[in-house]
């Protein structure tokens, strides 16, 4: 009997040496899984960084080109008469009615570096005109990231309350999310730009230009 305990107790201490070895053992096999499983994952990840940053670039460049050809340097018109461009003069409103006299605006507005803000209203006005959903969301995005965000070299000039007004619209975008934003941009033309228009060489070269045909005529 005495001889038989001995050989238990030596069987037991001998399986108690083993098995701290054996769950040491474990970790490390566990650790290279883990790691082979995250090095793969890091190498997923950056692929699919890589697609979507090269999807992003091709977005952008899309984007740009369509808002290189969205408003051309100046609207088609004809050649305004001296009768146009003295009904300038009686108010704002009439000479935002005419594609000429938007462009000689247009051409003012461009010597004070604020050509921006006609080209956000032609674009609010472009966005009205739309009827395909679709094309009113796009429309609507390539405006906000042009002439709302504050990244942009475009920015128009806009209180806090029409830029959350904004905001909220472009949640769901229609063909009238930014018409708080035309209208402030409208009056700022309005009561800033427009009365050094009707002083400046741009608008008095014009309208001395026309004189001088309608008397050569």
């Amino acid at each position: 009997m005495g001889s038989e305990r001995t050989e238990m107790r030596k069987r037991q201490t001998s399986v108690a040496q083993e098995t701290p070895s054996s769950t040491q053992a474990q970790p490390d096999e566990g650790n290279q899984g883990s790691n082979a499983c995250c090095f793969c994952w890091c190498c997923c990840c950056s692929c699919s960084c890589l697609t979507v940053r090269n999807q992003d670039e091709r977005t952008r460049a899309a984007s740009h080109e369509h808002r290189t050809d969205a408003i051309p340097d100046s609207e088609e018109s004809s050649t305004p008469t001296l009768e146009d461009v003295n009904a300038w003069s009686q108010s704002f409103d009439k000479l935002m009615r005419t594609p000429a006299g938007r462009n000689a605006f247009r051409e003012f507005l461009r010597t004070e570096f604020s050509e921006e803000n006609m080209l956000f209203w032609m674009a609010c006005e472009e966005l009205k005109r739309e009827s395909n959903k679709k094309r009113i969301e796009e429309k609507a995005r390539l405006i906000y990231e042009d002439y709302i965000s504050i990244l942009s070299p475009k920015e128009v000039s806009l209180d806090s309350r029409v830029r959350e007004v904004i905001n909220r619209n472009m949640l769901e975008p229609s063909r009238h999310t930014f018409d708080d934003a035309q209208l402030q941009i409208y009056m700022l033309m309005l009561r800033d730009s427009y009365p050094r228009f009707m002083n400046s060489d741009v608008y008095k070269d014009l309208v001395q230009l026309l004189s001088e045909k309608s008397a050569e005529a």
